[in-house]
């Protein structure tokens, strides 16, 4: 059997573990939600409940106030079902689930008809309704242009997909950055925060999202690869890209993701430590803003491993190992990105 061990870019990243006291209650309104919703059939849901949406929430925005933190987790939850609905789907599809989310976000004041089940429009409408109450309007216009960016690059990554592309290194971080979902994930952080956009778009600030937006797909891509590789959805993986433009295995490949997502942490540690001022109450804003961006990088990193939907119930002791089992090839028709959980387990049972 073949083993690697996974990078830990992290291990001087300054932000301890922390989560939000309103964790177990928000979690509950939030399960209830997405269950009384019914947009996932049941192995989907399932799957879906292993993830624990609501402790990635907790853990990446864990100062938010309560209501702040149910709207994370529901954006939060909207990408993972947006990613299920997509996943399945050639780039035309995408671009129909893509209109039906864009006029959710468009006119939220018009729900669905009564009687008919919750489609990813209803979905998306009922998670909007929410975040325009508390999120300022400069938040709202900024999530949702970085929002339908993200959606709209899906399509790509789609097409990639049905053509069994492997972009070049340079060429997939362009994509990447934006499939991610990144720059949306920001939107949290926002809510806490007034920041006008003239000091959001800074490029000392712009530069920061941009760096966040790295870290996410640096560690997505590496602690996803496995999942991947067993279920023949990996083209669309820097691990995989890696090997594939610099010719090295898959160790040589993680070591050289580890290295680039250092530099990447360095240069956020050091614009961090050099923003500009644009007077004493909005840089305490400012400061506010970028300190949820360090802690929502260590927040990812932590749930990945707390979580079920990369390494099951194994998760602690790989992220005290960090040494991964390889996991064997059990078809494409076997897992979606919801279905992490049921690859592990399917997997698994091959090797014991």
């Amino acid at each position: 059997m073949s083993y690697v061990v996974l990078p830990d870019a992290l291990s001087s990243w300054p932000c301890p573990r922390q989560v939000s006291p309103y964790y177990k209650e928000v979690k509950a309104e939030l399960d209830a939600w997405v269950h009384s919703t019914k947009i996932l059939d049941e192995k989907a849901q399932k799957a879906f409940d292993k993830c624990d949406f609501a402790l990635l929430a907790s853990l990446c925005y864990p100062r938010l106030d309560r209501e702040q933190l149910r709207v994370a987790g529901g954006l939060i939850m909207l990408f993972f079902v947006f990613d299920e609905y997509t996943d399945k789907v050639d780039s035309e599809g995408v671009e129909k689930y893509v209109n039906m989310v864009v006029d959710a976000l468009e006119h939220p004041g018009v729900a669905l008809p009564e009687g008919l089940p919750c489609d990813l429009r209803e979905f998306t409408r009922q998670f909007w309704l929410r975040a325009v109450s508390v999120a300022p309007l400069a938040s709202q216009n900024r999530f949702k242009k970085t929002f339908i960016e993200y959606i709209k690059a899906v399509t790509f990554e789609a097409q990639d997909r049905h053509d069994n592309n492997i972009r070049s290194i340079d060429n997939y971080l362009q994509l990447r950055r934006l499939t991610a979902g990144g720059f949306p994930a920001l939107f949290p952080l926002d809510l806490a925060v007034d920041i006008s956009d003239e000091v959001m778009q800074h490029p000392s600030l712009s530069a920061l999202n941009g760096l966040f937006a790295e870290s996410l797909v640096l560690l997505n891509d590496v602690y996803s690869y496995n999942i991947e590789q067993a279920s023949g959805h990996h083209a669309h993986n820097l691990v995989t890209v890696v090997m594939h433009e610099l010719n090295i295995p898959i160790q040589d490949a993680l070591e050289w993701i580890r290295c680039y997502h250092v530099e990447c942490l360095k240069r956020f540690v050091t614009l961090k430590d050099t923003l500009p001022s644009w007077g004493s109450a909005v840089d305490q804003n400012v400061q506010r803003y970028v300190e949820g961006i360090a802690q929502e990088i260590r927040g990812v990193d932590t749930w990945c491993f707390e979580s079920q939907r990369y390494f099951g119930t194994n998760g602690r002791q790989v992220q005290h190992t960090r040494v991964v089992a390889l996991l064997p090839k059990v078809g494409a028709d076997v897992a979606t990105p919801m279905m992490v959980s049921e690859v592990v387990a399917t997997a698994q049972q091959v090797v014991d």
